[in-house]
């Protein structure tokens, strides 16, 4: 098994005399040898796990902390019921997570340590980052200073880089599903809405808040849905709630302000915040930052991230504003406490045999 720390500390490649572009190059190259090489999942359930607690939910199942009992490593576990798969028409969603997360290998992305199956249930073994969500510890400081959000928001731009060049759209940024490690930096979570698309998409997904206009608007996207998100995510993380937070009570209200790009600057934001959220929040294509003739470079030379030592973040060397308090191994007090959730009798028969054959 992978070794989270070796995944993490990639000094090796990420060297300021390299050029990072060719880095990239490097990655994808890597990702789409992987992803024709995806193979079906072991049919042994949990054998040689041991689930120990629920640390989270989700629309077909639970997230379980569990330990490996021969290595004695931990693992959160995400366990989907095939049969509400099934219901929910959510099959393809499923078997794409599955590949992408055993596909992608980045600092700021979780990813797929290993995957199983059984008569009633699939099984995604992922790391167990146990510093929380972020939401959670922005919502206990209410809102970040510029420099905390800025630390965060690099992290989260390096990441969307990371994926849009291997052709993958996240398409479902918000604090939920960014967690912190033990050492204060993220790692992006949840791949359900993850698309591998070469030019134009069209599928209406994501958080309503984070959506981009054209998204609401059916119109064909691509990777500047991730940049519309992500200066949504900057201004919530300086102001406290998202710019379209005001409208929330009635979502057609909301998502009419979204396609108007009418939302509220906060004039305490330093200028260059603004200007950055102003390039980001743009409803017209031709202007919104990531999409223009330098693409991402028009995010990641701004004057908001001047002060960014970018390899210094890929490399975690530069000290992160908060460290969570972790006092041991199943140390669960950065997570909200989840109920167990009825699994039922486990069947005598294999369940959607065929359906997830490829899982």
């Amino acid at each position: 098994m992978t070794n989270q720390s070796n995944v993490n500390k990639a000094s090796v490649i990420f060297n300021p005399v390299v050029d990072y572009d060719s880095v990239l190059s490097l990655f994808l190259e890597e990702f789409n040898t992987r992803w024709s090489n995806v193979k079906p999942s072991p049919e042994t359930g949990l054998e040689g796990y041991e689930e120990l607690t629920i640390l989270g939910s989700g629309s077909f199942g639970q997230v379980a902390l569990s330990r490996d009992k021969s290595t004695g490593d931990y693992y959160a576990i995400k366990l989907m019921m095939k049969e509400r798969i099934v219901k929910m028409k959510q099959v393809a969603h499923v078997h794409n997570e599955k590949r992408v997360l055993a596909c992608i290998k980045f600092p700021f992305l979780i990813y797929l340590e290993f995957s199983r199956k059984d008569f009633d249930l699939l099984y995604l073994g992922l790391p167990f980052i146990n510093g929380g969500e972020l939401f959670t510890y922005h919502r206990k400081m209410r809102k970040f200073n510029e420099k905390q959000a800025r630390f965060y928001a690099a992290q989260v731009f390096l990441a969307f880089e990371y994926l849009h060049f291997l052709h993958l759209l996240y398409r479902d940024l918000k604090p939920e599903n960014v967690m912190l490690d033990k050492n204060g930096y993220i790692k992006i979570t949840d791949f359900g809405f993850v698309k591998k698309v070469d030019t134009r998409t069209m599928t209406l997904c994501g958080t309503p808040e984070y959506l981009a206009p054209e998204v609401i608007q059916s119109k064909p996207y691509g990777s500047c849905v991730d940049w519309w998100a992500f200066g949504v995510f900057i201004y919530e993380m300086v102001n406290g709630s998202s710019p379209f937070a005001p409208f929330n009570r009635d979502i057609m209200v909301m998502y009419g302000k979204i396609c108007e790009g009418d939302y509220k600057m906060i004039q305490s934001f330093s200028p260059e915040l603004k200007d950055l959220v102003d390039n980001l929040l743009q409803v017209d294509l031709s202007k919104r930052f990531g999409s223009l003739i330098n693409g991402n470079k028009d995010i990641k030379n701004h004057d908001w991230f001047k002060p960014i030592d970018w390899f210094g973040i890929l490399n975690q060397e530069a000290p992160a504003p908060y460290v969570p308090q972790i006092a041991h191994a199943e140390d669960l007090s950065n997570f909200d406490k989840f109920p167990e959730f009825h699994r039922g009798p486990k069947s005598k028969i294999c369940r959607f045999c065929d359906t997830f054959a490829e899982f």
